[in-house]
């Protein structure tokens, strides 16, 4: 039998309370016997052996505090109450969890056990014992749970009328020290006030817009466009050892260009030396291409407001493909999310996802990276699919 120190927690507390109360009835049964023989000359054989192990308890000994689960016959009558209220942290240095809380009421009222045993059983004193007594008692099992250590009472609490008067300043959008000047109320009570009521930072004057999504049903329908610079790379840089003092300087930039489409988010990407104008027009034709050979037939391209976007030579090259042009409002980037999100993509999957030695190495990376995209990696917009499985059903 293993030792007390190996057994689980409940079960040593079961078994020393246990021991306690046959000690306890042995006592009693070996005074009883003997006053019974010095009275009476004569002993029924109840009174003169003294009755030990179960038959003393009047149980199963293994009836005694049933491990089960709550509300299961035998078991501790508690079950939890965290959906009936708010979550309270328990105390690092509680002796009792309400489970625990539970066991001991339940020897107390349902097995006969003296508070005095069943207190030591639980390693609580008399009084504690007492008081979850009493609460179980006024309360049920809700009374078992953990309570709130704040006071019922504040004496010196903020009153709500000067709490109400600081709410309403800070809707007219005043800062915490402006609000202590005016209303003569110290700066620390007046921040305690608005943090309390979750405005201890000044929010946007204006709300963010709501989100409007919106997706072509038609592949081809509408192409994003977009660059985003890359240093070029000499060596493992900060972004993997973490230390900028060693970084080189002065290796110059490349561009990565970008083209996605709307409907099947299909992607053309390409790396080029700037990301001005010239770059920007071949790169669209060379886009354009790439989709016309796969059967997508491109209408409208949409871009931001960069240079090489709003260039002469830009909208040319729309007119002689046939394309409309569609720019989005200034510093609204959110307007072509698509290629913004598949830019950070990118960034994380291939730019940086390991330690380029140079950045020919990591160009060349880029051509089973974009096939991997297009062709197995699934897409949280298309049901976990990858977008030439989008392509494929709409051309179908």
């Amino acid at each position: 039998m293993p030792g007390h120190e190996q057994l689980p927690v409940h079960q040593r507390d079961v078994l020393v309370g246990a021991r306690l109360l046959l000690r306890d009835l042995h006592q009693r049964s070996v005074l009883l016997g003997a006053r019974g023989s010095g009275s009476s000359g004569t002993a029924s054989d109840s009174d003169a052996v003294p009755r030990t192990g179960a038959d003393a308890l009047g149980v199963v000994a293994l009836n005694v505090v049933h491990p089960g689960p709550p509300g299961a016959e035998g078991s501790y009558p508690y079950e939890s109450t965290a959906k009936e209220g708010t979550r309270v942290r328990l105390h690092p240095n509680a002796k009792t969890t309400p489970r625990g809380r539970a066991g001991l009421v339940q020897r107390v009222t349902a097995l006969g056990w003296t508070m005095a045993q069943a207190a030591s059983a639980a390693g609580v004193s008399t009084r504690t014992g007492y008081k979850w007594l009493a609460r179980y008692r006024a309360e049920g099992t809700a009374g078992l749970a953990d309570r709130r250590s704040s006071p019922h009472r504040r004496p010196h609490w903020t009153a709500a009328r000067q709490e109400r008067w600081i709410l309403a300043l800070r809707a007219g959008r005043l800062s915490g020290p402006a609000i202590a000047y005016r209303t003569g109320i110290p700066r620390a009570t007046v921040g305690n006030v608005l943090r309390r009521h979750g405005v201890g930072q000044l929010g946007p004057r204006e709300p963010k817009p709501p989100v409007q999504r919106y997706e072509w049903t038609q592949p081809g329908a509408l192409v994003h466009v977009d660059t985003k610079a890359l240093g070029r790379i000499a060596g493992v840089g900060h972004r993997i050892h973490g230390d900028r003092a060693t970084r080189v300087r002065g290796i110059g930039w490349e561009h990565v260009h970008v083209c996605i489409d709307d409907a099947t988010r299909l992607a053309y990407v390409e790396v080029l030396a700037t990301n001005q104008q010239y770059d920007a027009v071949a790169f669209l034709a060379r886009a354009v291409a790439w989709f016309a050979a796969r059967g997508v037939r491109v209408e409208r391209v949409m871009s931001d407001n960069g240079s090489a976007y709003r260039a002469r030579a830009f909208a040319t090259v729309c007119h002689a493909l046939g394309l409309r042009h569609l720019r989005t409002r200034p510093y609204t980037p959110r307007t072509n999310g698509k290629a913004e999100r598949f830019i950070q993509t990118l960034l994380h999957e291939w730019a940086y996802v390991r330690a380029y030695p140079t950045s020919t190495r990591r160009r060349r990376a880029r051509g089973p990276w974009l096939r991997y995209y297009n062709h197995r990696r699934p897409h949280t917009a298309l049901g976990y699919r990858p977008p030439i499985t989008r392509l494929q059903q709409v051309s179908a």
